[in-house]
């Protein structure tokens, strides 16, 4: 009995569904590409593609990890969904239910762990934060996170411009040679509306003074109270964003298992 006899009896792939699916995967698809390939890129302008063991060298968080990480994941959830979705695979296609039904349940895990241990994420992040200010001159694509993160919220080392002395370049003790002694990144600088040029010395010795005084030159709040203000502040749009995302994963799982059934019922009639 022909495919087209099939047809006849009912039985049939659904194309809006099979068609839409492709598309909404192929696009992941290429973002996950492109981000893996920043990322490796990224390793191989820093040398680490050349000598592997170099990745567990930097002391702290090496920002390159999430176009891995986010470009792997994103790459394989495509390639399933998308060919899955062509070929009619029912393998592929089940295996993109199930790991992006993997993914949504471990955030709605980690969302709910985050809540009920508050104080437990916020001495995690303070000790996340404090260990990559150590290596803040070790990898130039960690000192960008933490000069962004810095100039974004306004704020200077975990809890106050004190943190730095983590920092073998900017601590005050006395034997240290460094210029950057007992001062801070320029990120931590308050910024001068009537300066052009970006003054990168402006943290220098700026821990020598009074506290009174350095906030005049500089931000004297910690990034973690900042980060945590942010997130009240902007509570309705951050969860509209999380909510969006699970949105989109429970759909892109129908849409599977939607066609998974159009499969099983068309190979029924065979």
């Amino acid at each position: 009995m022909s495919r087209k006899q099939h047809h006849f009896k009912g039985a049939e792939v659904s194309c809006c569904v099979k068609y839409f699916l492709f598309g909404f995967n192929i696009i992941f698809w290429l973002l996950g590409a492109a981000f893996l390939g920043i990322g490796l890129w990224a390793w191989a302008e820093k040398g680490v593609l050349s000598n592997i063991s170099s990745i567990t060298d930097l002391g702290g968080f090496d920002p390159v990890w999430l176009f891995i990480v986010v470009g792997g994941v994103m790459f394989i959830l495509g390639f399933a969904g998308c060919i899955g979705a062509l070929r009619e695979n029912t393998f592929l296609l089940k295996f993109f239910s199930v790991f992006l039904g993997l993914i949504f349940f471990l955030e709605l895990t980690a969302g709910i762990l985050a809540f009920v241990f508050k104080d437990w994420i916020k001495d995690q992040l303070n000790f996340f934060i404090n260990n990559n200010v150590k290596a803040y001159r070790d990898d130039i694509d960690l000192q960008n996170l933490i000069d962004f993160a810095q100039e974004y919220w306004s704020c200077c080392g975990a809890h106050g411009p004190n943190d730095w002395n983590l920092n073998i370049y900017f601590n005050c003790t006395d034997f240290n040679p460094s210029r950057e002694r007992c001062g801070v990144p320029f990120s931590c600088c308050v910024k001068d509306p009537a300066e052009d040029v970006l003054n990168t010395q402006c943290g220098y010795d700026v821990r020598l003074q009074v506290e009174l005084d350095q906030q005049k030159y500089i931000y004297t709040k910690g990034c973690v109270g900042q980060f945590e203000k942010w997130l009240q502040d902007n509570l309705i749009v951050v969860a509209g964003v999380f909510v969006g995302i699970a949105l989109l994963q429970i759909f892109g799982i129908c849409l599977a298992q939607n066609l998974v059934s159009d499969i099983r019922a068309v190979k029924a009639n065979w």
